[in-house]
């Protein structure tokens, strides 16, 4: 990018972060994604709300914007379920147990091509997960154009960590085809292609090096 062009930008970005309290930073497939989170007054007040359309996720505490995110929701056929709900569990170091790998020495396989390798299951790393409802959660994971899940709502990078900080057991979330916000807040929120991001050597998956951590404060402020 020329040095004009991303001067423009950055401006850009800073206008529209003292406009919405919420800001995302540019992020091409399988870059990190940086977003600014903000500390909230008072936790009991904050929610969630979900955009099924758009693809975004947005944490509020009354009108004011802590974080807001691109996600990735389910799939037609294992959609995203719709509603309203409550945060019951969270877990940092989440692990799959329906897709994962076998660890046998040094010789990991994705565990539903491994059934002649009989080593230790390691399930896929869903990093920072928020249970919602019976087997459906935020989670880290890589986030895409098009809905691409089994029903999970996906955070990219850092976004996941953030997420996580700023909810507890009994958040609310509110899960609908579009938000009120998707007017307000939805162009400013940076889009995010991992169509094309490999994933990470399975000698990684299988450690804790998979889950992405912040690159710095959880908080702006």
């Amino acid at each position: 990018m020329r040095l004009l062009s991303r001067s423009l930008f950055l401006a850009a970005a800073a206008s529209a972060a003292l406009l919405t309290g919420c800001e995302t930073s540019p992020s091409g497939g399988g870059g990190n994604y940086r977003v600014v989170a903000h500390r909230p007054q008072n936790p009991a007040n904050v929610r969630v709300k979900v955009s099924l359309s758009k693809q975004n996720v947005y944490v509020m505490e009354g009108d004011r914007c802590l974080m807001m995110a691109a996600t990735t929701v389910g799939i037609p056929n294992k959609p995203t379920p719709k509603g309203n709900f409550k945060i019951y569990s969270k877990q940092e170091h989440k692990r799959s147990g329906s897709y994962g790998f076998r660890v046998q020495g040094d010789r990991v396989v994705p565990a539903e091509a491994s059934a002649n390798v009989a080593g230790r299951y390691v399930g896929y790393p869903m990093g920072y997960w928020c249970e919602f409802s019976p087997a459906y959660g935020f989670h880290q994971g890589y986030v895409h154009l098009q809905p691409r899940s089994h029903g999970c709502l996906r955070l990219k990078g850092e976004a996941a960590a953030k997420f996580f900080a700023l909810v507890r057991n009994g958040t609310a979330v509110n899960i609908a085809d579009s938000q009120p916000e998707d007017t307000t807040l939805g162009s400013k929120i940076q889009r995010v292609d991992d169509s094309k991001t490999p994933d990470l050597p399975g000698s990684i998956m299988v450690t804790d090096a998979a889950f992405t951590k912040p690159s710095g404060p959880l908080f702006q402020d």
